[in-house]
């Protein structure tokens, strides 16, 4: 028995041929409008009279970001409607760099456009979890301080929150890792920078 095709859920030779259609309009939309081609950072600009994306390429980004959003290093968060929110935009965005007769595989282009998408997501949701598990912490810190000034007792103070969850020292302490693995590896690279200055002059200055 012949063993069954499997059906994708975008068709990469149909969204191949609806990006080459696309491009076409933008290109004589641009042409109409300016007298000339397009250059890449024409097509990614956005102009009065520039064509609307199709419904199905609309179509396509969202399955590609929902499809992509249930993979398990994203299907747990909870801004995962976000994360796909933002991979769609992108694509839209950069729907214009992406170039038919450099590559005949939009699908991998646009599934990468989303990855990175969603990575930036995440990092800009785990900030702002940080920021405010701080802001929480030094507020609660305060209330402490302000109710022993003020001879309460413990008893007064009502529920306790606790904020050192196991969860949360361990986000804490890999996200403040990470951000000094960054601020090390920017010096690092701004004194090789100057390293670099300095030796270029060093040797201009002897010739």
């Amino acid at each position: 028995m012949p063993k069954k095709k499997t059906e994708h859920y975008v068709n990469n030779k149909e969204l191949l041929e609806a990006l080459i259609v696309y491009r076409a309009k933008v290109a004589d939309s641009f042409r109409e409008i300016n007298g000339r081609e397009p250059t890449k950072a024409d097509r990614s600009q956005h102009w009065v009279g520039k064509p609307q994306i199709t419904n199905y390429l609309g179509e396509c980004f969202l399955k590609i970001a929902t499809h992509l959003s249930y993979k398990p290093n994203f299907v747990n968060y909870m801004f995962r409607d976000d994360m796909i929110s933002d991979g769609i935009e992108n694509c839209v965005n950069y729907i214009g760099n992406f170039n038919p007769e450099k590559s005949t595989n939009p699908f991998a282009y646009f599934t990468q456009i989303i990855y990175y998408a969603f990575l930036r997501r995440i990092q800009r949701e785990k900030k702002q979890l940080y920021i405010k598990h701080k802001s929480l912490e030094r507020s609660l810190v305060f209330d402490e301080l302000a109710s022993h000034s003020e001879g309460e007792s413990k008893g007064d103070q009502g529920a306790y929150i606790n904020l050192h969850t196991p969860y949360m020292t361990d986000f804490v302490e890999n996200f403040e890792k990470k951000e000094a693995e960054k601020k090390a590896a920017r010096k690092t690279k701004k004194v090789n920078l100057e390293k670099f200055v300095e030796g270029d002059n060093d040797d201009s200055s002897t010739k």
